[in-house]
C-alpha cells in the first residue's frame, strides 16, 4: 500500500506554520490564479489550489507513463493520417452528436474533399492515467497498475503552474524537517517541453517575422498558467511575438490573404487553441465559419481538426479494439514492443453503438454500473456519468441511436492517500484523496513524415475521494507533484 511521504496528521501548530509559509511561497513564485469573483482581472489574485505535500507515486509506474508517451505520439500521428479510420470510427457518433458532427464537417471539407493549405501538423498532447488498486488501501505497491483515462489533444492545461509544484513541495518538506526526501521529487520541465514544441512549430512555418497566436477564452481565470508558457516561449526564442486574442477578436479582425492568416497586422505562424473544445463556445454560425477559416489557412493549428477528432472518446475506444493497433504498426521502430507498452495502459473500453456489441455493453453496465464510467464525447471535465446514473441514462436512451454519443469504460479504483488541500477560502484539512498523472507529448509532422517526437513533462492532479469527476479548472482537483516510491 502507498502511504503519505510525511507522517500525518501534522500537529496543529506545525500545520498552521507550514501552511502560512506555503501560501506565501506559492504567491511569490507564481503558483497563482485569478479569483472566481474577478476572473478577468489581475488586480486580485490568489494561490492556485494545491496539496500541501507531494503525493506518492510508484517509480515504475511513473517511468512507464513517461516511456510510452512517444509511442502514443506516433499512434495519434497515424490516426490523423488515416482518413478511413477516422471516418469509420466516427460514423455513428456524428449522426447523434452535433458538436462532433460540426468538427467532422470541417475535417471533410478541408482534408477529405479538399487539400489543406498547410501540410504541417502540431500536436501538444497529454495522456492521463490513474493508479488502479483492485484491493483498495490494502493493495501492495507492486500490484498497482497504470491505467489510461484519456488522451487530450486540445487545450491541455497546467503545464505552466504544474512545473512549479516540485519547488513548492521541496520547500514544504524542508520546513517539516524532511530535507532528505526532496531527492524523490522528479524535476518537471513541462512548460519547457510545450514551449519547445510551439517553437519547433513556429520554425517549421518558415517566417521568423510571424507570430504565435494564443486563442483564449472570454473568461481567463487560469491566465497565469498560460503566461508561464508565453514567457518561456519568448525566453527561448527572444524575437518571437506571442499574441493573446479571444475568439471574438479573431471573428471580427482576422483575414486570410494568399492563404496566410493575419490579425492586427501580424501574420500568424501557429494558432494555439486554449478555446474551442466545448459546444457552448460556438454560439452561432459565425464561430463555426471562423474555425473553418483558421483550418483552411496556412497557419499551423494546434490542434488541427484531425487532432481534435483523434482526441474524442470514440476514437480512443476504437483504438483499444483487439487488432486495431496493428493497423498502425509500421509507425513504430519496434512495433511489437511499442504496441505492448500501449496495450498495457489500456483500461477496458466498450462500444455503445446500436448492434450486438453495443447491446452486450449495455447489459454489462446495467448489471454492474459501479464497475464502469459512461463517457460522452466532451472535454473540460465534469461530463462523465457514474453508478446508478448510468442505469438511468441508458434506460432513458433505450435502443435510440443517441446511445452512440457515449462509450463505456472500466472504472479505475485509484489508490487513496491522505493529504491536505490548500484552496482559497477553504479550511486546510486532512482528507482522503486520489491522484491522476498526466504526461505531455509533442509531435510535429509534415504529411506522413514525423519531424519531431518528444516527451514533454508531466502533471499530477489530486482530488478528494468525494469527487467522481472533474479537473482543476472544473473546481474538483488541485495541483500536485509526485513523490517517487
Amino acid at each position: 500500500m502507498m502511504e503519505s511521504c510525511v507522517k500525518v496528521p501534522l500537529k496543529p501548530s506545525v500545520l498552521e506554520d507550514v501552511v502560512e509559509k506555503d501560501k506565501d511561497y506559492a504567491l511569490i513564485h507564481g503558483v497563482i490564479m485569478r479569483t472566481r469573483d474577478a476572473p478577468n482581472s489581475s488586480e486580485i489574485i490568489s494561490y492556485a489550489p494545491h496539496v500541501l505535500l507531494p503525493s506518492p507515486v510508484p517509480t515504475s509506474l511513473f517511468h512507464q507513463a513517461i516511456d510510452v508517451q512517444t509511442d502514443f505520439n506516433l499512434l495519434l500521428h497515424g490516426v490523423i493520417q488515416d482518413k478511413e479510420f477516422l471516418q469509420s470510427s466516427l460514423k455513428s457518433t456524428i449522426k447523434v452528436d452535433n458538436f462532433t458532427r460540426r468538427l467532422y464537417e470541417i475535417y471533410e471539407a478541408v482534408y477529405v474533399n479538399g487539400t489543406p493549405s498547410q501540410p504541417i501538423q502540431l500536436g501538444l498532447l497529454r495522456a492521463d492515467y490513474m493508479f488502479d488498486s483492485p484491493n483498495g488501501k490494502e493493495t501492495a505497491c507492486e500490484d498497482i497498475k497504470l491505467k489510461q483515462i484519456e488522451i487530450n489533444t486540445i487545450a491541455s492545461s497546467f503545464a505552466g503552474l504544474g512545473s512549479q509544484l516540485p519547488q513548492l513541495h521541496s520547500y514544504n518538506l524542508q520546513n517539516l524537517g524532511e530535507e532528505k526526501k526532496v531527492s524523490s521529487l522528479p524535476e518537471n520541465k513541462a512548460v519547457n517541453g510545450l514551449a519547445l514544441g510551439l517553437l519547433e512549430g513556429f520554425k517549421a512555418y518558415g517566417n521568423d517575422r510571424a507570430a504565435i497566436l494564443f486563442l483564449i477564452e472570454d473568461v481567463s481565470q487560469n491566465i497565469f498558467d498560460q503566461r508561464w508558457l508565453e514567457y518561456r516561449i519568448q525566453e527561448l526564442g527572444q524575437s518571437i511575438h506571442v499574441l493573446r486574442r479571444k475568439f471574438s477578436d479573431v471573428m471580427e479582425r482576422a483575414t486570410v490573404q494568399e492563404n496566410k492568416l493575419f490579425i492586427d497586422d501580424y501574420e500568424i505562424a501557429v494558432v494555439y487553441f486554449r478555446f474551442g473544445y466545448m459546444p457552448q463556445q460556438y454560439k452561432s454560425e459565425k464561430e463555426w465559419e471562423t474555425r473553418l477559416l483558421l483550418e483552411k489557412s496556412l497557419a499551423i493549428k494546434c490542434p488541427s481538426i484531425p487532432y481534435h477528432l483523434a482526441g474524442t472518446k470514440k476514437v480512443q475506444q476504437e483504438l483499444s479494439r483487439p487488432g486495431t493497433l496493428e493497423r498502425f504498426q509500421k509507425l513504430f521502430p519496434d512495433p511489437v514492443a511499442s504496441m505492448q507498452k500501449i496495450r498495457d495502459t489500456f483500461a477496458g473500453l466498450y462500444t455503445l453503438d446500436l448492434g450486438e456489441d453495443g447491446d452486450k455493453t449495455v447489459t454489462m453496465a446495467m448489471e454492474n454500473p459501479d464497475k464502469y464510467v459512461l463517457k460522452p464525447q466532451r472535454e473540460g471535465g465534469g461530463n462523465n456519468i457514474f453508478g446508478k446514473d448510468i442505469v438511468t441514462t441508458l434506460e432513458e436512451i433505450g435502443q435510440d441511436i443517441r446511445r452512440s454519443e457515449y462509450i463505456l469504460m472500466d472504472r479505475v479504483r485509484p489508490a487513496v492517500i491522505p493529504n491536505y488541500q490548500v484552496r482559497h477560502g477553504s479550511p486546510v484539512e486532512l482528507m482522503d484523496m486520489v491522484s491522476e498523472l498526466g504526461v505531455y507529448g509533442v509531435v510535429i509532422s509534415k504529411g506522413k513524415e514525423v519531424l519531431y517526437n518528444s516527451n514533454a513533462g508531466h502533471l499530477l492532479r489530486t482530488k478528494s475521494i468525494n469527487f467522481d469527476d472533474g479537473g482543476v479548472a472544473a473546481g474538483a482537483a488541485v495541483l500536485d507533484s509526485p513523490y517517487l516510491l
